[in-house]
């Protein structure tokens, strides 16, 4: 199991920080190889599926994730998403926050809990480290690009 934390202040309002990085097929225009789809369409709510399916050809895989907690900013206050990931190969739960920062911005928090079905966990540590270079770069895009 690998355990990543990253955490960015972005000069966002709240709700814009949150609309960026829940925008969830924005996620796979900037992880590499991936698509991302939404099931049923709409809006994100508790019971939505997030799918990235990753990969090429016969060597993808579907990730699945369903929103366990959909908690939006309001009114100022903080909002947090969780994601538990009811895949095949890929195992954990993700938690995306925004929560108030210096000078009017926005902290962003994103905590993931990665486990891949068939691997040992002598490699946990690679997949950390890769873990957190993907997703680093992603929560990088995502704030950077309206």
């Amino acid at each position: 199991m690998a355990n990543i934390e990253l955490q960015r202040t972005a000069p966002l309002p709240l709700d814009e920080a949150w609309r960026r990085i829940t925008a969830w097929p924005r996620h796979g225009d900037v992880v590499p190889l991936t698509v991302v789809r939404v099931v049923p369409p709409g809006p994100t709510r508790e019971g939505t599926r997030v799918v990235a399916r990753s990969g090429l050809g016969p060597l993808a895989f579907d990730d699945p994730m369903e929103v366990t907690l959909w908690r939006p900013p309001t009114d100022g206050s903080a909002g947090i998403c969780r994601l538990e990931k009811r895949g095949r190969v890929v195992l954990g739960w993700a938690e995306l926050e925004v929560r108030p920062g210096p000078g009017g911005r926005t902290r962003v928090v994103w905590r993931e809990e990665i486990r891949l079905r068939f691997l040992p966990p002598l490699f946990d540590g690679v997949v950390r480290r890769s873990a957190r270079a993907v997703f680093g770069r992603a929560l990088n895009h995502l704030l950077r690009r309206p």
